[in-house]
């Protein structure tokens, strides 16, 4: 009988794990690199493939949009430091694109497992697209995969990391396609007297348990 394996796949609210690798800005402990900082890390299948470059090229051109979030990004693949480097060249060199953020070589793949990149059915060998959103208390908060053929949706990326920073700052939730600006959820009411508080407000309301405000 063929022995099934097991796949190490932190989840939302685990402790975003510890490691220690080689990028291409130098080594990094991620426990430091994160201290104090929102960290965007994502793995990309293999350098020199297109659907990664443009994905790559797509963090890069906004990673001011990160910076002023007080965000920082950590990219990965499963690919040798002289590899890495040489597809930043080359990057450069025919679009002006130059990704400015580290990027892991994850050779061993030691990261990929230890953060559940690796998925069998999907590849063996190459990181899986995945997005992992972790708070400076290094609470891992929002995870997204994506296939191999699938690229990601930057805007999307930029959204949730502005809804989770929304939801912190105000306590409150975020419905369907909230964008910053738009009103948001607050909590349900917990008696009976939040309840008639409730219908006091200026709230718009479609009933007690859902009501949203302008922030």
């Amino acid at each position: 009988m063929e022995e099934e394996k097991v796949i190490t796949m932190p989840r939302i609210g685990d402790k975003a794990p510890d490691f220690k690798a080689n990028t291409t800005y130098g080594p990094v402990q991620f426990s430091e690199f994160n201290k104090g900082s929102w960290v965007v890390m994502f793995s990309h299948p293999a350098d020199f493939t297109p659907v990664c470059t443009t994905e790559m090229s797509g963090f890069a051109v906004r990673h001011n949009e990160f910076k002023e979030l007080g965000a920082k990004l950590l990219g990965l693949s499963i690919d040798s430091i002289h590899s890495h480097v040489a597809w930043v060249n080359n990057v450069k060199k025919n679009s002006g694109v130059l990704f400015d953020f580290p990027i892991i070589a994850d050779i061993d793949m030691k990261v990929s497992k230890l953060y559940g990149m690796l998925q069998p059915n999907e590849s063996e060998t190459s990181a899986v697209r995945a997005v992992f959103f972790i708070d400076p208390e290094g609470k891992i908060r929002l995870i997204m995969y994506y296939p191999l053929n699938v690229g990601r949706n930057m805007d999307e990326i930029l959204r949730v990391l502005k809804a989770l920073q929304t939801s912190d700052k105000y306590s409150v939730a975020l419905p369907l396609n909230w964008k910053p600006g738009e009103k948001v959820i607050v909590p349900p009411p917990k008696t009976v007297d939040d309840m008639e508080e409730r219908e006091k407000s200026d709230y718009e309301m479609m009933d007690f348990y859902l009501a949203k405000k302008s922030l």
